[in-house]
């Protein structure tokens, strides 16, 4: 009967967590799409912290930080953003996403690849 009781609150700890995930999630995109940044960030944090042992959903959580780093200007951190979604997550859709944002961010002049990375001495 113990051994019930547990599994029961174990299951039900699970079911909360994955719904205040869901719910951090769904308003980062309604914040995102009232063109709010900063809070969309916090609401992604708190994506971040309920999702430490479901590392599935990172990738849309990285990607929605990309495109609101954009939108905020910070186009090399939005790039970093996408390199980490190919690196760490290369077979997912948001691989894939993020490498079409790479490219567009390269056609509009904001971020010139690996090129960007380089560093030159100052002339004398």
């Amino acid at each position: 009967m113990r051994a019930l009781i547990v599994l029961a609150l174990a299951t039900s700890v699970v079911g909360c967590t994955r719904w205040s995930m869901d719910h951090h999630l769904n308003n980062a995109y309604r914040a995102y799409d009232r063109g709010n940044c900063e809070r969309v960030m916090l609401e992604l944090s708190e994506v971040d912290r309920a999702s430490r042992s479901r590392r599935f959903i990172q990738p849309e959580v990285s990607m929605l930080r990309g495109l609101c780093l954009e939108r905020q200007k910070l186009y090399l951190d939005a790039a970093q953003t996408y390199h980490f979604i190919l690196e760490q997550y290369p077979s997912s859709e948001y691989a894939y996403r993020a490498r079409a944002r790479l490219q567009i961010l390269q056609q509009l002049g904001h971020y010139r690849g690996a090129e960007a990375a380089l560093t030159r001495p100052a002339p004398l």
